[in-house]
């Protein structure tokens, strides 16, 4: 196997999908004013608020890490706090970006079911300690689809956005997957975040077919007071902007975006049906979006890295996570899936 090989480590090993690619080529032709002053900005602004069904406030950014962190900063001041799953990206893998951008609002962590939040945790948290020594709730963070793969239903997050309202918090949406998200449960867009009482979301398009790039929506505008100074001082205000927005444009101008996250989740839902009958390999996760998270052996964890493969084990022993992408090939799957059940066969 050669580094051109297709893996399921993450689905950021993907390359550009083609509807991406032309856009930005497209966009490479003559002169266009800086800073997010062009058309395509405008263009790619105009069609999240014709796909999300209402007048949003629209920011790019460059990665997922920024536009989580200045979201939440946005939505913070520095004695208050965010409470987030024990396994969200935003306490697990961002260094720490989120307490840095907000001066120091904390990170709360509460416990999950199937690594989704409910209301109980959340009230949890948030009702623990209200003294003046403790950093004061401000706001609830979601990730969707989670960390785990799960989706959150539009009720279950119309519930936690209840809680939210009811204890004076604001709701936070990671959407690195959210295109994954509305593929399984044929919701739009809208039914999963501001009809549901999500006030920011976090768009994802690196994962479903990007180079670079995240959109951050503000769909209550209050909140956005002030962001695009946000994002300059965070160094996330393009100077040729077109070719951050640009993408954008082809990724939604005729749904690729949902196309694209419709078969990568079908690429996992298939790895997981063709290993359902190995003896010793369990799902240790429903599979919701696109990724499949598998118990095996070790020592066929072992045999399948010497093989060539390449996957995240994070998630405790024996736990692989295998992510499939918008250009996975099915028959790359059925490679793997051959490959789980000779390893287990092998191991013993």
């Amino acid at each position: 196997m050669t580094d051109q090989t297709q893996q399921f480590a993450s689905d950021n090993y993907s390359g550009i999908c083609p509807e991406a690619w032309a856009a930005m080529a497209e966009a490479n032709q003559g002169h266009q004013r800086a800073y997010g002053d062009d058309q395509w900005t405008a263009r790619a602004a105009d069609h999240f608020r014709r796909l999300f069904e209402t007048d949003c406030e629209v920011f790019f950014a460059f990665n997922g890490t920024a536009a989580n962190s200045l979201a939440l900063s946005s939505l913070c001041q520095s004695y208050h706090s965010v409470i987030c799953s024990e396994t969200a990206h935003v306490e697990t893998d961002e260094c720490g970006a989120p307490e840095f951008f907000s001066n120091g609002s904390k990170l709360l962590l509460a416990r999950t079911e199937n690594g989704k939040l409910t209301p109980a945790a959340i009230r949890e948290v948030a009702l623990k300690r209200q003294d003046i020594h403790y950093p004061k709730p401000r706001v609830v963070t979601l990730t969707q689809a989670t960390e785990v793969g799960s989706v959150y239903r539009p009720d279950e997050v119309r519930a936690i956005s209840a809680t939210c309202r009811e204890l004076g918090l604001h709701l936070h949406m990671d959407g690195a997957r959210f295109s994954n998200a509305c593929a399984f449960l044929g919701a739009t867009p809208a039914e999963l975040s501001w009809k549901a009482g999500v006030d920011v979301l976090c768009f994802g398009g690196t994962k479903n077919g990007m180079a670079v790039g995240e959109a951050i929506l503000f769909f209550n505008h209050d909140l956005a007071e002030d962001f695009e100074y946000r994002c300059k001082q965070a160094g996330q205000l393009a100077s040729k902007m077109r070719f951050l927005s640009a993408p954008w444009v082809g990724l939604l101008q005729d749904g690729a975006w949902l196309r694209h996250a419709n078969h990568a989740n079908r690429c996992a839902r298939l790895l997981a049906e063709e290993v359902a009958d190995v003896p010793g390999v369990s799902l240790m996760f429903p599979v919701e979006a696109n990724g499949v998270f598998l118990q095996m052996s070790e020592p066929a964890l072992d045999l399948l890295r010497e093989r060539g493969w390449r996957f995240y084990t994070f998630i405790g022993a024996g736990g692989a996570r295998f992510m499939c992408s918008w250009d996975t090939d099915e028959a790359r799957v059925r490679e793997l899936a051959a490959d789980i059940r000779e390893a287990m066969r092998a191991a013993g």
